[in-house]
């Protein structure tokens, strides 16, 4: 499909037209105020609220009057990664695309078709004049991707729909029904320095890990990145001293580089140990990770303080000790039910820090899991913070936008769509539990790689995507 075709279709012109524009997790003004205009040049109400969030109201079409109000919902902003030799400043660089085929990449960063494509369906559907249809609230949250305050810090009665299709899923053919609920785990402690003993400063870097979405994608046995370089260090222990120490960009993505900053009189010895390592990761990685490397670099070696050794040895317990991927699983469906994504390391305000992003679909677990992170943090000396948790989804018993979802799936394609469950948190558990009652239902276009330079979205199927979306808003009546 041609450049040109694709920007004949709204859907596509409006997400050409989001790309444009900044929309990190947490810097959403732009983006949020661009949806405020946008409401505002069409003459249709529109609600921009504290968080940014953005309500846009369309008032039914002739013979929908008595129908049900219906919610369509996404999320504005995006995860912002690169690849590391990728020159990008997402504050203020348009994310650039790439049409290969039947996708859209991006060129070096995250696409941000998740969810920027639910966002671009939402407006061209308020934008029709020839749509059958209840009336539409569209929701527009921020600050999904990164703890979901805004949609946290909704004020629900400002909602009158008690139906709503969330567009944040990435797989056709695929509805969903229930979602995993999580949060984020934050174990630091102070950074205690000591006069360096060594002369020779090198820089060591896990790469080449494919990385992905923390929760859709944690069952793929994809390395991590801060796992795996809490376990070289370990092994170099005795031979280096930290000078500093960093991995991932975001704590809901699977870390695909990390690094650390050492210095040594032993280059030769951790040179050997290292290569040793490298070889079992790649006979432990061939299928999931089969590019993975690590690789050492000569740096400034006018480092005159390092880590005191006891808070070295402090972290390496913490990073080898903490749980890492998929922890349960249920044999009845097939699916992740609790997990944990080691995804950020960082040195912050003289402090290192290591967050998590743990998640589950059943609350008691998650709950016993922080328990037993407050007590790894006992153990290995870093307080623990817990941050920005949010409610799963329960899947309900019955549900009729669900059934029209289905009925209108086998009708347009021939063919019966799939119910299911994913281990991945969106919103739908939030806003339920601000309308009683709700009934709702996701579901979108195929997407891959989400959350890394990788990610691509396929253009027939949001054409079909978007298709089902019309047909689904015009049964509901």
């Amino acid at each position: 499909m041609t450049e040109e075709r694709i920007n004949a279709e709204r859907v596509f012109h409006y997400f050409r037209e989001i790309s444009k524009i900044p929309r990190c997790s947490k810097k959403e003004e732009h983006i949020s105020q661009y949806l405020y205009d946008w409401a505002r040049s069409k003459e249709l109400e529109v609600i921009q609220d504290k968080q940014k969030n953005i309500i846009i109201f369309k008032e039914a079409s002739k013979g929908y009057e008595n129908a049900p109000t219906v919610i369509l919902q996404g999320h504005m902003d995006m995860v912002c990664e690169k690849n590391s030799d990728k020159v990008h400043d997402f504050g203020k660089d348009p994310i650039s695309l790439v049409y290969k085929n039947d996708f859209i990449y991006a060129d070096g960063t995250t696409l941000g078709a998740d969810n920027g494509i639910a966002v671009a369906m939402i407006l061209a559907i308020l934008e029709s004049n020839n749509l059958e249809h209840p009336a539409i609230e569209a929701l527009i949250t921020t600050d999904e991707e990164t703890g979901m305050t805004g949609v946290a810090n909704l004020d629900g009665t400002l909602l009158n729909g008690r139906i709503m299709i969330n567009l944040d899923s990435g797989d056709e053919g695929k509805f969903l029904a229930g979602c995993a609920g999580g949060g984020r785990l934050y174990f630091s402690t102070d950074i205690m320095k000591e006069e360096s003993q060594y002369h020779n400063a090198f820089k060591l870097i896990v790469k080449g890990l494919k990385g992905g979405h923390s929760g859709a994608e944690i069952h793929l046995d994809r390395g991590n990145a801060n796992k795996i370089m809490g376990r070289l260090l370990y092994q170099i222990k005795d031979l280096v001293e930290l000078v500093e120490i960093g991995g991932g960009s975001a704590e809901n993505a699977i870390p695909r580089e990390a690094f650390a900053v050492i210095k040594t009189n032993h280059h030769d010895e951790m040179s050997k140990k290292i290569d040793h390592l490298l070889l079992e990761l790649k006979n432990e990685f061939k299928f999931s990770d089969p590019e993975i490397d690590i690789s050492i670099e000569s740096t400034n070696s006018n480092h005159t303080r390092v880590f005191d050794k006891k808070i070295f040895d402090q972290y390496l317990n913490l990073i080898n000790l903490v749980p890492c991927g998929p922890l349960k699983i249920t044999n009845e469906i097939d699916l992740v039910i609790l997990s944990n994504n080691p995804g950020v390391v960082k040195v912050v305000d003289k402090k290192i820090q290591l967050i998590c992003a743990p998640r589950s679909s059943i609350a008691s677990l998650l709950e016993d899991f922080v328990v037993k992170m407050e007590q790894l943090g006992i153990v290995t000396g870093f307080k623990l913070e817990k941050m920005a948790f949010y409610p799963g989804w329960e899947y309900a018993k019955e549900s009729l936008v669900r059934d029209i979802c289905l009925r209108a799936f086998k009708d347009i394609f021939g063919k019966d769509a799939e119910v299911k469950a994913i281990h991945a948190g969106l919103e739908c558990g939030f806003i339920m539990e601000k309308i009683p009652g709700l009934d709702a239902i996701s579901f979108g276009p195929n997407m891959y790689n989400l959350h890394s330079p990788d990610e691509h979205l396929s253009i027939s199927s949001t054409e079909r995507t978007f298709e089902l979306l019309k047909e689904v808003i015009k049964r509901i009546k």
